[in-house]
């Protein structure tokens, strides 16, 4: 299993929250953190088991640049990755 890495989106398979799309901040101990831009921003990091996500294994073109250029992560970049991801899987199923 690939591990994953800050920046990919995942998806939730366990728990209320369950088919929401996230990204990535940080895995560790066998818990991924993660962050939407709304409900769940970079201040309040939703924790779950590794094997409560479904890992996407792309990540979103701006939050790779940033990252790679060493910049912190904003949550108006976080939903502005998700909602292009998202309109993206609307466009392929139309």
């Amino acid at each position: 299993m690939e591990e994953l890495r800050q920046g990919m989106f995942a998806r939730s398979l366990a728990g209320h929250d369950s088919g929401r799309l996230y990204v990535v901040i940080r895995e560790k101990d066998g818990y991924v953190y993660l962050a939407d831009g709304k409900l769940r921003t970079l201040d309040k990091l939703k924790k779950k088991k590794r094997k409560h996500v479904q890992p996407d294994y792309g990540t979103a073109p701006e939050l790779e640049e940033k990252t790679a250029r060493g910049l912190a992560l904003r949550d108006e970049d976080i939903r502005k990755a998700i909602k292009s991801k998202e309109v993206k899987v609307c466009q392929r199923q139309m």
